[in-house]
C-alpha cells in the first residue's frame, strides 16, 4: 500500500474524508512552497464545517479526544501536502512540526497529546514521517479548538 492509500485508510478509520474542498479560516494560504519545502500554516481539527475537540484539555476535552483532534490535525496538513505535492509518495521528509494544545494550567500531557499527530505522520508516510517536534500549552487557538498542528515538509527533488 503506498502513502496515499494509507493516508485514505486512516482517514476513514477516524471516520473522515478528506476529499473535496478543505475549508480554511481567514485570509492566507494552508501551504506555501519554497523550492522543495512546503511550510503548511496551523492545521484545527476540522473536517467540513465541524470543528472537533473544542474546549481546554483537562477540563472539557480529555486526553484520548485530544490526541484524535491531533490526529485529524496532521491529517488536514497531509491533505494539504498531497494537494500541493501531487502525491505524498513525494515527501522526503517532515523535518519539524509544532502541536499547540489548549490546555487547563495544571495540564501537563503536552508530549501525549502531540503523540496523535505524531501518529499519523509515521504511519503514513514511514520512515520520512519521523520529525523534530515542539509541543506547547497555550490558552487559546482559533475556533475554541483544543489543537492546532503546522509543518514543515520537504520533497523528493525531480
Amino acid at each position: 500500500m503506498d502513502r496515499d492509500q494509507r493516508f485514505t485508510q486512516l482517514a476513514r478509520e477516524l471516520g473522515h474524508t478528506f476529499d473535496g474542498e478543505i475549508k480554511i479560516g481567514g485570509n492566507y494560504t494552508p501551504v506555501v512552497r519554497d523550492g522543495d519545502t512546503l511550510y503548511v500554516s496551523g492545521q484545527i481539527p476540522r473536517v467540513g464545517d465541524e470543528v472537533l475537540g473544542v474546549g481546554a484539555v483537562g477540563a472539557q476535552v480529555d486526553l484520548p479526544s485530544a490526541k484524535q483532534a491531533a490526529a485529524v490535525c496532521a491529517l488536514r496538513a497531509l491533505a494539504f501536502i498531497q494537494r500541493a505535492a501531487g502525491s505524498l509518495e513525494h515527501v522526503r521528509a517532515v523535518p519539524r512540526m509544532t502541536v499547540f494544545v489548549r490546555c487547563t494550567p495544571d495540564f501537563t500531557l503536552h508530549s501525549e497529546v502531540a503523540d496523535g499527530a505524531s501518529d499519523v505522520l509515521v504511519n503514513v508516510l514511514g520512515p520520512a514521517g519521523v520529525h523534530s517536534r515542539t509541543s506547547v500549552g497555550v490558552l487559546q487557538l482559533p475556533k475554541g479548538a483544543a489543537v492546532e498542528v503546522d509543518l514543515i515538509a520537504t520533497l523528493n527533488r525531480p
